[in-house]
């Protein structure tokens, strides 16, 4: 884990801080902000030449450095002033950690250059300052990176801002981490530890139940995923109680499924380590609670993992096999590829049935055909309720994690229907694989519970470097748009 861990302010001028790089900012006007002009100023106009020059344009993410005495001068590119919202703003805070990280920087000064914006955001910018100084180095010996920043000070701002950017931000670098680590590592009993590990800091009630109480509450759809690994699965449960005897619990389900070798249904062997990044899902959940635990919102949670392998063995699973979920409705495999949703299938029939829930958010890498349809820039979601869709879609354009809606019409629906059981784990053929998917899992949702679902397929790892993402692997993308969502 390499990442900074929080974000602080000081009312103090920068001349009186110690910090060896200060850190202050310039729009594609080649407009200074007011600490450019003061430092500007101080090195007897050295950045206004530069910019006269052309050296300096002010282009998002472009970066010089000049020098003074005892510390270094970042100059940060803003692009244009009338643009510079939230995202910029964050995106402006991940290009200075990762400016800083490739100058060998530990401690930073940085204005805050947020409140040049027609709507400040210093939570955004300390987001942008965590979520670029991540690094995942868990499994190299040495330090060929350099060394990670220790601290960063932001000169002004909104100290409570910062601290709960600060605290959002390593929820996802949390998130990071679990999803990058291979599937050794991360595995059903690592998930529950550190479900554990974040109730534990808050008196968060978490259960864990085994193979065989898993069987015990009818959870065949798991216990069959589950039944070609020796690897034990998990099936966990968070329970926070921020508002007792008040608001509805809100649900959130992630797929945990910690690799996927396809079972009998086996995958090519060509990138199938990438498939350690199956339980994406379920790091969300984990990325978001340990964010509630410490940030203790006035609403009530429930996060449900269920977790396992999906393996070949003498055991596994096989395609024909007939599966009873939690609620009752029987599952005709058809491809023990399409295993993401039989345990989700447990999870959502679970804590719908179970619980009078507000709503129900489920987060999975469902079907590869998203990434077909949407690439890696955008989450596919679709559900039931409309205004909670609007929602979520108001979410993603405030925390800039895209998202594109699926119909789910009843045509969809119908396509899932079994001629020998209730429903199969496979649509129609080739055809709308990600909307099948979505159309499964309505199958178990209980009670009439407003629901939407995340396909994080192409999200969760392996997009295109952003100023304030991982160089690769997994990006713990949606956390923000949840905590958002939640009113947090």
């Amino acid at each position: 884990m390499s990442y900074l861990q929080e974000v602080t302010n000081t009312d103090r001028p920068w001349s009186e801080t110690n910090a060896r790089l200060l850190v202050v900012g310039i729009f594609e006007n080649q407009e200074l902000t007011t600490l450019g002009q003061e430092i500007d100023t101080h090195l007897d106009g050295v950045i206004s030449k530069a910019s006269a020059l052309g050296d300096l344009t002010g282009k998002p993410g472009e970066a010089r450095t000049f020098y003074d005495d005892d510390r270094v001068v970042l100059v940060m590119g803003l692009g244009p002033r009338d643009k510079f919202d939230s995202e910029a703003i964050r995106k402006a805070g991940g290009s200075i950690s990762k400016a800083a990280l490739a100058s060998k920087q530990t401690t930073l000064v940085v204005e805050c250059f947020c409140a040049c914006s027609d709507k400040p955001d210093c939570q955004a910018l300390a987001e942008g300052l965590v979520l670029g100084s991540y690094r995942f180095n868990d499994h190299r010996k040495g330090d060929d990176d350099g060394p990670d920043i220790e601290t960063i000070t932001v000169l002004g701002g909104d100290a409570p801002d910062l601290a709960k950017g600060s605290v959002i931000a390593g929820g996802v670098c949390l998130a990071r981490d679990l999803g990058n680590h291979p599937g050794n590592v991360a595995t059903p009993t690592r998930l529950a530890e550190e479900a554990e590990r974040i109730g534990g800091s808050c008196d968060m009630k978490v259960t864990i139940l085994e193979r065989e109480q898993i069987a015990e509450q009818g959870m065949g759809a798991l216990v069959g995923v589950a039944q070609g690994s020796d690897e034990p699965p998990k099936f966990i449960v968070m329970e926070y109680a921020g508002d007792p005897g008040g608001r509805k619990p809100i649900a959130l389900v992630g797929k945990g499924l910690t690799f996927d070798s396809g079972g009998i249904s086996i995958k090519p062997s060509a990138q199938m380590d990438e498939m350690k990044f199956d339980m994406c899902g379920s790091a969300i959940v984990l990325g978001v609670m340990q964010a509630v635990s410490i940030l203790k919102p006035e609403l009530n949670l429930i996060g449900v993992i269920p977790s396992t392998e999906n393996l070949l063995g003498a055991k596994a699973c096989k395609p024909g096999d007939i599966l009873k979920a939690y609620n009752g409705k029987t599952i005709e495999v058809l491809n023990t590829d399409a295993e993401g949703r039989l345990i989700l299938a447990d999870a959502l029939s679970y804590v719908t049935t179970n619980h009078d829930l507000e709503y129900a958010l489920d987060f999975a890498t469902l079907t590869g055909a998203v990434l077909i349809a949407l690439g890696h820039h955008t989450t596919g979601i679709m559900g039931t309720d409309e205004d909670l869709i609007s929602r979520v879609k108001a979410s993603s354009e405030k925390t800039g994690e895209k998202v594109w809606e699926f119909p789910l019409w009843e045509e969809y629906c119908e396509e899932v229907k079994s001629k020998i059981a209730d429903v199969k784990n496979l649509g129609k053929g080739r055809n709308s694989g990600t909307i099948a998917g979505g159309a499964f899992l309505k199958e178990f949702v209980e009670n009439d519970t407003p629901w939407v679902h995340f396909d994080i397929a192409g999200s969760a790892w392996g997009e295109k470097e952003k100023p304030y993402g991982p160089k690769a692997g997994a990006t713990g993308n949606v956390i923000r748009l949840v905590i958002d969502l939640l009113g947090i």
